[in-house]
């Protein structure tokens, strides 16, 4: 794959659960076209200031600067003509019109990279990111180590009683799990608690 595109664009997806490197992956593809000297033009959602209030920060702080929006529309008024490779983090907090946003920029003959969680705390998917998936030519799904058993874990567990699909946290507030280990959350159940683990023998 070029670097850079030739001719054309492309949507790159970075996915899967929180833990999962997703961020790290992202920051390390746009490094690396930094190095080769590309004009970079990087984006998070407003919403996410957990580590930073513009950076680009993971959970095991690989940094990038950045620029923070509240619409995915605002994007497009911030990708100068030289732009070549443009980088969206946190996808899933965007609305689905960051959709038409990347194919825009990618019939621009732009790279496009978007990095974001997949499945929200009750295994459904994130609208945004699952027509992201589909629109995309290159689709990366990361997978965590889930904290119960240590098997892939690909679902987030949410561990603070809060209602709606959206609540901003980290460690504090998720942990990864996998698909035996993770729990439903329901308005009559502790589901908040690790399922017992088996007895050895």
């Amino acid at each position: 794959m070029h670097l850079a595109p030739e001719g054309t664009g492309w949507i790159e997806v970075v996915c899967g659960s929180m833990f999962s490197g997703k961020t790290e992956e992202l920051i390390r593809r746009l490094r690396r076209a930094r190095i080769a000297q590309q004009n970079v033009r990087i984006f998070k959602p407003a919403i996410d200031q957990r580590y930073d209030e513009t950076d680009i920060v993971s959970h095991s702080s690989w940094r990038i600067p950045s620029r923070a929006v509240v619409r995915a529309s605002e994007i497009l008024d911030h990708v100068p003509r030289a732009t070549q490779v443009v980088g969206i983090d946190e996808a899933q907090f965007f609305e689905p019109d960051l959709v038409l946003v990347a194919r825009e920029l990618a019939r621009r003959g732009l790279r496009v990279i978007v990095a974001g969680l997949e499945q929200d705390y009750r295994a459904e998917p994130f609208p945004t990111m699952a027509a992201l998936m589909v629109e995309a030519e290159f689709v990366t799904k990361s997978l965590a180590i889930c904290v119960v058993c240590g098997n892939p874990a690909h679902r987030n567990q949410r561990l603070v009683n809060k209602s709606g699909q959206i609540v901003v946290g980290g460690a504090e507030s998720y942990e990864a799990r996998c698909r035996r280990c993770f729990r439903i959350a329901s308005e009559d159940a502790e589901l908040f608690e690790a399922p017992p683990k088996e007895a050895d023998g």
